[in-house]
């Protein structure tokens, strides 16, 4: 499950465009979008929707940190205020998540659940590392402990 996640999370949307990506843009749906070009950061509000190939991310607030290359120098993704992720797999959810393209990590905290076919599971934060796929899930939420549960197929 956590490699799927990580692999699916790396293609769809946070593989930011590059010349041989441009073709497959990344769309951005909110009631309010502010673009602050002094400070390199984008804004975006109100039932923010953004896709990208399979992948979807709703949340009410999402700011995009930029570098000097513009828009597509990506430095920081951050989706607040209750998020969701949604590939054809998996529906990730969460308070907060955030994605450092420099470090290729996907943090998500703040009641997560990862739900999919065949398992499901809790916790306070999960940390997605697309270099290694691997996904480091931590307690909080009700009892402060990762929960799961995992149905054979």
């Amino acid at each position: 499950m956590t490699r799927l996640l990580a692999l699916i999370l790396a293609a769809a949307l946070f593989a930011w465009p590059t010349s041989a990506q441009e073709s497959d843009p990344v769309k951005i749906t909110a009631d309010k979008f502010v673009m602050d070009e002094a400070q390199h950061i984008a804004t975006f509000t109100g039932n923010v929707v953004v896709k990208r190939k399979k992948l979807d991310v709703y949340a009410p607030k999402v700011v995009v940190d930029y570098g000097e290359g513009g828009p597509s120098d990506i430095k920081s993704f951050v989706a607040t205020g209750g998020v969701r992720i949604v590939t054809p797999d998996q529906d990730v959810k969460g308070d907060r998540a955030i994605y450092d393209p420099r470090t290729e990590k996907l943090r998500v905290t703040g009641n997560v659940m990862v739900v999919n076919a065949s398992s499901t599971v809790g916790s306070g934060d999960m940390i997605v590392d697309l270099k290694t796929n691997a996904t480091t899930f931590t307690g909080g939420g009700k009892n402060g402990r990762v929960t799961g549960v995992f149905t054979p197929q």
